[in-house]
């Protein structure tokens, strides 16, 4: 069976693998470059490279094989799920999980918990990432929304692309800001001198990120984030580009922080339109014990 995205090309500009990750934002980057290396991609008609520059009224063919045998095995972990109908799975992952199966994480993930679970899930992202509509970072916790069929996943994703989702993170980073608000406008794509992190980039993918102060201890600061844009790593890079990295965060963060299972961030607020009834849910999610325990002995300090 093949599934099929068609698009006309209005405003969009730029790199045709670029623009394709920006109207397909569950789909990854490497995976539309993979796509269009074999010859699964078409404009106008015609074969073109990941290059290829965009022009308005181009019309853009992706016929995308599904992939018939699944090579990822349900697993009986346990995993919180908050809210569940036909439509839409909303999952509260736990520090340390994977999203989906990658190299060197082909088992314990988020999806193979998901396939034991959930009888139905999405299959636009093929059998790797089953119902996966967005992802975080293996050590950030929280919420996560997860489709279980196609028309749900389609309307979800288009709604992290017109950034009308809500997501918003509760992060501990180093250093005491000064002021109470701020917003981080900066692009952001793979890093010139190590390809597994991300930096900030001319020319990169827009990103944006705004943050509050919700509390301040001697060399740290509890802070909330709110998402327009839902780039790797976003918050991670945000942070460290203006002073503040996260705590315990192990690329991006300083090597002495405080003692934790990777950066302190957490996925706390999540709200989206429902797919099906268009009613805008919203769900929140307590910080972890370990943060939270942690916050408590700033307070004592």
């Amino acid at each position: 069976m093949l599934q099929e995205h068609n698009f006309i090309i209005n405003e969009e500009s730029g790199r045709l693998d670029k623009v394709l990750t920006d109207l397909l934002p569950s789909i990854t980057r490497s995976h539309i470059q993979q796509w269009i290396k074999e010859g699964n991609v078409s404009v106008n008609g015609e074969k073109m490279k990941a290059n290829y520059k965009v022009q308005p009224g181009d019309e853009i063919a992706i016929v995308e094989p599904e992939l018939v045998s699944l090579e990822v095995l349900a697993e009986d972990i346990p995993i919180e799920i908050v809210y569940q109908d036909e439509d839409v799975v909303v999952v509260n992952k736990a520090q340390g999980m994977v999203v989906h199966p990658s190299a060197g994480h082909q088992t314990g993930t988020l999806v193979n918990a998901l396939m034991h679970h959930i009888t139905d899930l999405s299959g636009i992202n093929g059998t790797i990432r089953p119902g996966i509509v967005h992802r975080i970072d293996k050590d950030t916790s929280g919420l996560l929304m997860v489709a279980k069929n196609d028309a749900a996943h389609e309307k979800l994703a288009a709604q992290l692309k017109d950034k009308t989702s809500l997501r918003e993170y509760i992060a501990l980073v180093h250093g005491v800001i000064p002021h109470e608000k701020g917003t981080i406008d900066a692009p952001l794509g793979r890093s010139k001198q190590d390809r597994k992190k991300q930096d900030i980039i001319d020319g990169g993918r827009a990103a944006v990120t705004h943050f509050t102060v919700l509390e301040r201890f001697k060399d740290f600061t509890l802070v909330s984030l709110k998402l327009e844009t839902g780039r790797t790593h976003q918050i991670r890079v945000h942070m460290k580009y203006i002073g503040y990295p996260l705590a315990g965060d192990p690329i991006y963060g300083p090597r002495k922080t405080l003692e934790g299972k990777g950066q302190f961030l957490h996925a706390t607020t999540l709200g989206f339109k429902h797919p099906t009834s268009g009613e805008f849910l919203t769900f929140e999610a307590p910080l972890p014990k370990l943060f939270e325990d942690t916050l408590n002995d700033l307070r004592n300090v």
